[in-house]
C-alpha cells in the first residue's frame, strides 16, 4: 500500500510518503499543500491528513481536496480528521446551561470551551490564550482538557512544566543565547519599525503571524465535511472513529492513536471516502 500523509507534523510513519510545510525529520518531505501536490495522478492508495484542513482558507479547501482526489488511485481511500464543530457546539451549550445555574465548578469548563471555539481563530500571538490557560499549575479542570485534547495536551503541559522547573538554572544561559541569536533580527525589526511607523509595523507583524499557518480559518461538522468530499468527486463519505478505518491494518501506523490505544486527538471528527473505480 502506498500512503500519503499530508501536513504530518510529528505524526508520521516511515512506510508512508510524509509531507509538511516545516519538516521535522528526514522521513518528511517539504511541501506547501496550498500550492498543489507534487505527485503524479493516481499515485497513492491512501491519502490522509489530520487537523490540516481547518488551517486552510475556506476557498482553498475544495481545490485542496480535489488535489487529494487527483493523486489517489481509483478505489483509493481518503481519510480526514478535523476538529469536530458539532461536538464543540454541543459541549458549549451544555456548559452554558450549567454555568447559568450557578454551578461554580463549571465556570472553568466554560472558559475552556470558549477557548476551543474562538482562540485559535482570533489569537494574535503563538499559542494564544489557550497556551496561557495550559500554563496554570494546577489546571483547575485538567480532566476536561485531557478528555478534549488527549495526548497532545499531555505533551504540551509536560513541556511547559519541564521548562518551569529548569527556568532558574538555565535562565542566564538562555538569555545570553537568545541575545546573540536574535540581535540581527531585532536590529532589522527596529529598522522596519522606523520606516513603517508603530501602527503599520504592528499590522505587518500581525499579518505575518496570521499567515503562519497556526490560525484556524474554517471549521467543519459531519455535514459540511461530507459535502466537501462529495463535491470533490468522492463516493459516499463515512464517519469513522479514531480506531476504525477501511484502510488495512490502520492501527499499526499509529497516526490517529498510539500503540496502547490512546487517541491522539480525541476532539476530532474522522471521515473517510473512496475514489470511484469508474467515473
Amino acid at each position: 500500500m502506498k500512503g500519503l500523509n499530508l501536513g504530518c507534523g510529528t505524526r508520521f510513519h516511515p512506510a508512508w510518503t510524509n509531507v509538511d510545510v516545516s519538516p521535522v525529520s528526514p522521513h518528511v518531505r517539504i511541501c506547501d499543500v496550498q500550492k498543489g501536490l507534487p505527485f503524479s495522478d493516481e499515485t497513492f492508495d491512501v491519502v490522509y491528513h489530520s487537523h490540516l484542513l481547518e488551517h486552510l482558507p475556506r476557498e482553498a479547501a475544495l481545490p485542496f481536496i480535489k488535489e487529494c482526489y487527483r493523486v489517489l488511485r481509483r478505489g483509493g481511500i481518503i481519510r480526514v480528521a478535523v476538529p469536530d464543530l458539532e461536538r464543540i457546539a454541543r459541549l458549549y451549550l451544555r456548559t452554558l446551561n450549567k454555568v447559568l445555574t450557578a454551578d461554580a465548578e463549571t465556570r472553568y469548563d466554560y472558559t475552556w470551551i470558549m477557548l476551543e471555539l474562538y482562540d485559535q481563530t482570533v489569537r494574535d500571538k503563538p499559542g494564544g490564550a489557550m497556551l496561557e490557560y495550559l500554563q496554570q499549575n494546577p489546571i483547575p479542570n485538567e480532566r476536561l482538557v485531557y478528555e478534549r485534547l488527549g495526548e497532545e495536551a499531555r505533551q504540551i503541559i509536560s513541556r511547559l512544566r519541564e521548562n518551569d522547573a529548569g527556568k532558574t538554572r538555565d535562565s542566564l544561559r538562555r538569555k545570553w543565547l537568545n541575545h546573540i541569536c536574535s540581535l540581527r533580527d531585532r536590529m532589522r525589526a527596529v529598522l522596519v519599525r522606523c520606516l513603517l511607523g508603530r501602527h503599520d509595523y504592528n499590522a505587518l507583524m500581525l499579518g505575518r503571524f496570521r499567515l503562519s499557518g497556526e490560525i484556524h480559518q474554517w471549521m467543519y461538522d459531519r455535514y459540511s465535511l461530507a459535502l466537501l468530499l462529495e463535491q470533490s468527486g468522492f463516493g459516499t463519505p463515512i464517519e469513522r472513529t479514531g480506531f476504525e478505518s477501511a484502510i488495512d491494518n490502520w492501527a499499526q501506523f499509529s497516526l490517529d492513536s498510539d500503540q496502547d490505544g490512546t487517541i491522539y486527538k480525541p476532539d476530532s471528527l474522522w471521515m473517510e471516502a473512496i475514489k470511484p473505480i469508474t467515473e
